[in-house]
């Protein structure tokens, strides 16, 4: 095998998902099947995940052009999207049939945006950097938008577009900036000649910008304004991968960024970091408390908890771990909740969500869905044993460890204040007496969707450390060698 083999196989996880979105967006002009459509997107999500799971237990292989790396990092993050992908079309197979959206279109912008994830991932170039946020980003606003019949859909789509755009209208003139003070575009060359720069005021202007752009990204407070109207008025299995993958793919390249190219500027943004840390969980956790409308509310939890991962980021490379860690959990238990909420929705009466009313006596109607969002709302409550205390346990430990004590404090009593919104969920399906509605949907791939991320929630709380050990010392080899 030469060299040029290597390299395309150092890319093969996102190469099979942009040939996955090809192969979907050309079956859809001549095969109707709305299921068989979604199947072949969930043969190439899976085929996806196999792939990546292979890399990680193989050697390791060169980058892609210097462009992309294959290193353990990128590879961690590839396999928290594609399992968040497989979830997300698990829980979109009867869900667009029933909301009547276009298969071919839908599968394949998500097989895209979940590639323009991953690639984000794996970018050790500005360029790749910038490509590969626009390939997710101009995917995920046509997926807002993708019931053309909701305003809500459209208010949605139009919304993110305008201020995704000043997101990446930052980053640019922030990358331009960094390549002014530096004079490469390659990341590892950035992080060589940063030292012999690092008072240069346009290097800490470029450095600023990019941390802007990226808090737009994650939905850091306060850049966030655009989350709560738009995950309420896309459709929810559009919310579920969307408040996911797009957030793992941005903290990963703001980790890559800020933790392996600019450690020597730790202490100029080590603060900003944790500024926007505190008001992110606070206004998160504080806004949610007043949500009548359990989508809302959730997105509003997303919020608070792009400021826990904000600790561990701030945490440096101890927090590293913390935060690969925490990306794994968060997308099992939130796909988890959202994919409960598609049971639950009305075709027309709920495209902007289910109010928490719906919740009532779910106990007694389906206690087997009610016993998943019980556990999707505790972990993410952060209680103990389940996946969400780990990744705070993590994040807020590294917070500890870098001299961080204030930040891991505050992380914790937000935590208490989350644990008052996401309990009464769990009251509402318990103890309020059951409501008068229709039967929630039945779907053996929503049912098994459910079923792998409450899975998937219990056992990484109960066995954390292979996951904690598969994603240690990440951060040596950043640049893929």
């Amino acid at each position: 095998m030469n060299i040029a083999d290597v390299q395309i196989v150092s890319i093969l996880p996102q190469t099979l998902l942009l040939a996955a979105a090809l192969v979907v967006f050309l079956a859809d002009l001549v095969w109707k099947d709305r299921k068989g459509i979604g199947l072949l997107a969930l043969a190439g999500v899976l085929a996806t995940f196999v792939a990546t799971v292979v890399m990680l237990a193989g050697p390791g292989v060169p980058t892609f052009q210097h462009m992309a790396a294959a290193d353990r990092f990128a590879l961690v993050i590839s396999l928290v999207m594609s399992a968040a992908a497989v979830l997300a079309v698990l829980v979109s197979l009867d869900y667009i049939v029933r909301v009547d959206l276009p298969a071919g279109e839908y599968y394949g912008l998500l097989l895209l945006a979940a590639s323009g994830m991953m690639f984000l991932g794996a970018a050790t170039h500005l360029m790749t950097l910038f490509l590969s946020l626009e390939i997710l980003s101009i995917a995920l606003y046509a997926l807002a938008g993708i019931r053309t019949t909701d305003i809500r859909a459209g208010e949605a789509a139009l919304k993110y577009f305008l201020l995704g755009a000043f997101a990446s209208a930052f980053l640019l003139y922030g990358m331009a900036l960094l390549y002014g003070a530096t004079g490469t575009t390659s990341l590892a060359g950035i992080a060589a000649a940063v030292p012999s720069v690092q008072t240069d005021p346009m290097l800490i202007a470029g450095l600023a910008l990019l941390l802007i752009g990226f808090a737009f990204k994650v939905a850091a407070v306060p850049f966030h304004m655009w989350t709560p109207d738009v995950y309420q008025g896309a459709p929810s299995s559009v919310t579920a991968f969307m408040s996911v993958g797009a957030k793992a793919a941005g903290f990963a390249a703001l980790v890559r960024v800020l933790v392996a190219v600019f450690p020597t500027l730790y202490a100029w943004w080590v603060w900003p970091v944790g500024v926007l840390a505190v008001l992110t969980m606070t206004w998160g956790n504080l806004a949610a408390l007043a949500q009548g409308n359990v989508k809302r509310m959730l997105a509003y939890s997303s919020i608070a908890h792009a400021g826990y991962i904000l600790v561990g980021v701030a945490a440096g490379e101890a927090g590293v771990s913390g935060v690969l860690f925490y990306l794994m959990a968060y997308a099992l238990m939130n796909i988890g909740a959202f994919a409960v909420l598609i049971a639950l929705e009305r075709a027309e009466e709920d495209a902007a969500g289910v109010e928490l009313e719906r919740m009532r006596g779910l106990f007694h109607r389906r206690p087997w869905l009610a016993a998943a969002m019980t556990v999707f709302m505790f972990s993410l409550a952060g209680m103990p044993p389940l996946a969400g205390f780990f990744g705070k346990l993590y994040v807020f430990s590294a917070a500890v460890r870098s001299g961080l004590l204030v930040l891991a404090i505050i992380g914790v009593i937000n935590s208490v204040i989350s644990a008052y919104y996401y309990l009464r969920v769990v009251a509402r399906m318990a103890l309020a007496a059951p409501a008068e509605e229709a039967e929630p949907a039945r779907c053996p791939a929503l049912t098994i969707g459910t079923g792998i991320a409450a899975v998937g929630t219990v056992l990484l709380g109960i066995y954390p450390t292979w996951l904690l050990n598969l994603v240690q010392g990440t951060l040596a080899v950043l640049f893929g060698g």
